[in-house]
């Protein structure tokens, strides 16, 4: 069963038209904001779609644009290096999809989303589906789109804060992101919750 087939299924199994799935980047960064994207898949498939942690960087580029020129709906929800401090990384992110849910300008039937736990104060149906990215079009479209926004918005941190290397690691703890830490101590879009002993 393929992606696109298990989707069809959901929707037999669900008595539904209209699905949305739902995934976030960004949760085990040391600095950026945590993403999330919400995405209604509409008309052929689009060949190619997967996890995005499966793919590479051109082919996730490529497969972002085709899903953002022929979907229904796409949103995106971000929660920031202020609410991850304030909140912790997880409910961070499920503030990020809810964010993400809330903007969806159509109205799906069922949200699915990749994983085990379900943001609070969704006025919509809901479901988890573990490894929901590797087995739902939706869900992995939805990571694809959150991915390729985080990718946008560090590498637009790499120009502000440009000794740290964002544009290469994205914020993820590299040997050579450590390094910078240490010579250069945290930029504030470190996450100082991350890196205590930093501080």
């Amino acid at each position: 069963m393929n992606l696109y087939e298990y989707d069809d299924y959901l929707r037999n199994k669900d008595g539904i038209t209209v699905i949305c799935g739902v995934d976030e980047a960004g949760r085990g960064p040391l600095a950026g904001d945590v993403y999330a994207a919400a995405v209604v898949l509409r008309g052929s498939p689009i060949e190619g779609i997967n996890d995005s942690k499966k793919l590479s960087h051109k082919k996730r580029e490529m497969l972002y644009q085709r899903i953002i020129e022929s979907t229904s709906s796409v949103s995106v929800g971000i929660a920031t290096v202020s609410e991850i401090e304030e909140i912790n990384i997880l409910n961070a992110a499920m503030l990020a999809m809810k964010r993400a849910i809330e903007g969806l300008n159509c109205d799906c039937e069922i949200v699915y989303i990749d994983g085990n736990r379900i943001p609070s104060g969704i006025g919509k149906r809901i479901d988890c589906i573990i490894k929901g990215d590797t087995l739902s079009a939706s869900i992995a479209a939805a990571s694809i789109v959150a991915k390729a926004e985080r990718d946008r918005y560090m590498m637009k941190m790499d120009e502000i804060y440009p000794e740290y290397g964002f544009a290469a690691h994205k914020g993820y703890g590299t040997r050579a992101h450590y390094e910078k830490i240490v010579e250069y101590g945290l930029s504030p879009i470190h996450r100082r919750t991350f890196l205590k002993s930093f501080t």
